[in-house]
């Protein structure tokens, strides 16, 4: 028993001792030496991806394009029109001449002959005429050929050494394409101008009785009359004829004569010095109630409406391919066409419809007074 006893006595001092003796300390934490600096690469940046091809892009690419090749293709072909009216002083001009009124507009070289189109306000009533090229050097002028109805007159210069403008194609232009205009507005010398695309077939201005206007926000002003209206690639897409403005400066309504139209009046001044106009002998005015077309007021006897059987109180909505919506579109179609032209014109009245043929008259001569 007692071994036994002290067996178990010794065994719990031993176990006694191993709980309670001193614990060591934990090591010391050792910072690790400093390594040696090795350079590490900056890390690459990550490669440029190409942004989408969209329209949206392409279209802020192009807007970040200077137009000066534009200017460049355009601007040696835009000249300055001088004119000039003038009267003998004393018998048989002895006395020299005297100059009543003068005048300064702009004018665009269209072929490699030396023909010059510009508006015909810039040249109505002169009786001496001149065009400078953008070096300042003068040409003498002579003129072919004018055209009151759509303000558009032709002109002939010396062709040596000229740039001749590259005609551009309405067709492919819209509402919101970028324009430039060049002329030289006020005297200032040859400047440029640029805007968009306003609108297209404009109508109903009252300022020509042909009306189918570029409209564009890019300034124009007095002395602008006769430039150039281009695409950025500077082709001639039309001739810069007005503005609306109450102060008599640009306000960003501004009107250009389309090239389809002017080739079509250059064509006929060079073949026959004047444009023959088709005529169909109605008096009309707008339809009540905001009813669409031109309502025939009175038809002339004899005239080619009579011989077609239009009556007063018809309304004409169609012509040829033209849908007529007002007055002003009948009248712009009808001196579009020559004389002898064939064609149907569409009638209502009184909720009945029905075609006609007709064969276009030569219009008659009308005195017009023009204030610009």
């Amino acid at each position: 028993m007692q071994l036994v006893l002290a067996a178990i006595v010794g065994y719990a001092a031993a176990r006694y001792a191993m709980n309670e003796a001193p614990r060591s300390a934990p090591p010391p934490a050792v910072a690790p030496a400093p390594a040696t600096p090795v350079p590490v690469p900056p890390a690459a940046s990550p490669a440029a991806v190409p942004a989408p091809a969209t329209a949206e892009n392409a279209m802020g690419a192009a807007l970040s394009i200077s137009f000066r090749s534009a200017v460049q293709r355009a601007a040696p072909s835009v000249l300055t029109v001088h004119s000039a009216r003038s009267v003998a002083r004393g018998p048989l001009g002895l006395g020299g001449r005297a100059l009543l009124s003068e005048g300064l507009g702009s004018g665009v070289l269209i072929d490699g002959d030396g023909d010059v189109v510009t508006n015909n306000h810039v040249v109505e009533g002169a009786n001496e005429l001149a065009v400078s090229l953008p070096d300042g050097s003068i040409r003498g002028t002579k003129l072919i050929g004018v055209d009151p109805d759509s303000d558009l007159a032709l002109l002939k210069i010396d062709a040596t050494g000229l740039h001749p403008i590259v005609i551009g194609d309405l067709r492919s232009a819209a509402v919101g394409d970028v324009v430039l205009a060049v002329g030289n507005p006020l005297g200032v010398g040859q400047t440029v101008t640029q805007g968009i695309i306003s609108a297209l077939g404009r109508k109903g201005i009252g300022i020509n009785p042909i009306e189918n206007f570029i409209q564009t926000d890019a300034a124009i002003n007095p002395g602008n009359s006769g430039g150039a209206l281009v695409d950025t690639s500077g082709r001639l897409i039309g001739i810069n004829s007005a503005i609306l403005s109450r102060g008599g400066g640009s306000e960003g309504i501004g009107f250009a004569i389309p090239i389809d139209l002017a080739q079509k009046v250059i064509a006929s001044l060079k073949k026959n010095g004047r444009v023959a106009r088709g005529w169909l002998g109605v008096s009309t005015m707008q339809p009540s109630r905001g009813q669409p077309g031109a309502l025939v007021a009175a038809v002339q006897p004899g005239a080619p409406a009579d011989h077609a059987g239009i009556k007063a109180g018809d309304v004409i909505v169609g012509f040829g391919q033209h849908r007529i919506e007002q007055p002003e579109d009948l009248a712009g179609a009808t001196l579009e066409l020559e004389p002898g032209t064939h064609v149907t014109l569409d009638l209502e009245h009184s909720g009945k419809h029905r075609s006609v043929d007709v064969t276009l008259g030569t219009r008659p001569a009308l005195r017009r007074e023009v204030n610009r």
